[in-house]
């Protein structure tokens, strides 16, 4: 279409003008009417003159494929029969006709790793699984921190034991005694974590054996598999009174004791039917979802006209996971 309109323009009103109009790059239209004549001359052999012939290169692939040299490099045959006084043909040759046999390839044994198992953890209540983890908060200046570390546990959400330490790998087999002195003695069937050296060292590993705790950890590199730490560590430091580092370790310490105190006794989860989490963990959720059914009632009784339906509080959850079992059925679990 556009050529058509160059065409008829072209008459009129001339060739530059034309292709303002139109659009039409001047050169292009210039390049179509006179198109480049196609070059004539002596082509370019396809086989090069001085190519080795069919024998030579035979002659190359039985040297790379005998027991002398298959399990050395071109490199190191082409070097090896240089000081012997042959010479056959280039290193890159010798790479050429071995690519073409589908005989390049890496000849040591790789490293593998066995894939590292998925962690599948369920729990129906409180003190079954918990989760710890470390973060860093920044100190003073740059490369200077202070370690947190957290115990959650994954039904009821409950910071149920912290503590800031200059060091974590000193200091996590006394961090796990407190965290089982504060909960008053109880502890849970299983321990999470992820893997760092804290988590692994041999301390940790003997306490919880002796205790008969499962222990289990993360895979690496896959921070889906410590989720619960992972979303507490950003509550923490996405609060708005969150002052992005700490001079001391003790205002570490001062700001963290007011943000857990406030997150378990007063923050509403919404994972948790916008219960505290001290609620759950120690049962009285039950009975706060009871009389929050009831003023729900009584809402509704006296103004059934603002409600689409009969409202209901929300419902903590019976199961919580970490990596849900495919196996788990969502429509069962929500029948429960």
């Amino acid at each position: 279409m556009i050529d058509q309109a160059v065409a008829e323009l072209e008459p009129l009103l001339g060739t530059a003008a034309a292709c303002r109009l139109t659009g039409k790059p001047r050169a292009t239209l210039y390049r179509h009417r006179n198109p480049r004549p196609r070059p004539f001359g002596p082509r370019r052999p396809v086989i090069h003159p001085a190519a080795l012939s069919a024998a030579e290169r035979e002659g190359v692939l039985a040297v790379l494929r005998s027991d002398r040299f298959a399990d050395k490099s071109p490199a190191q045959v082409w070097a090896i029969l240089l000081d012997e006084g042959t010479y056959l043909c280039s290193i890159s040759t010798m790479y050429r006709l071995l690519r073409q046999h589908g005989e390049v390839r890496e000849r040591r044994r790789q490293a593998t790793h066995p894939p590292r198992k998925r962690p599948e953890l369920m729990a129906t209540g409180p003190n079954q699984v918990w989760s710890w983890d470390v973060t860093k908060l920044k100190g003073p200046w740059k490369g200077v921190y202070h370690d947190l570390m957290v115990m959650i546990d994954i039904f009821s959400r409950k910071a149920v034991h912290w503590k800031i330490v200059p060091e974590s790998g000193a200091n996590a087999k006394t961090f796990q005694e407190e965290a089982f002195t504060a909960n008053g003695g109880i502890v849970p069937t299983h321990v999470h974590a992820d893997n760092g050296p804290a988590m692994t060292s041999k301390d940790v590993a003997q306490l919880l054996e002796d205790l008969k705790i499962t222990r289990s950890h993360s895979r690496p590199h896959v921070s889906n598999d410590n989720p619960y730490s992972e979303s507490n560590f950003k509550t923490l430091k996405y609060c708005p009174a969150f002052p992005g580092h700490f001079d001391t370790p003790e205002a570490a310490a001062r700001f963290c004791q007011a943000f857990f105190t406030h997150y378990n006794d007063h923050h509403r989860h919404s994972g948790i039917g916008l219960h505290t989490p001290a609620s759950v963990h120690d049962g009285t959720a039950v009975t706060i979802r009871r009389q929050r059914a009831e003023v729900l009632t009584a809402a509704y009784a006296a103004n059934p006209g603002r409600f689409h339906a009969r409202p209901t509080p929300p419902k903590p959850p019976t199961k919580v996971f970490i990596n849900k079992p495919p196996k788990e059925n969502p429509e069962t679990e929500q029948a429960a």
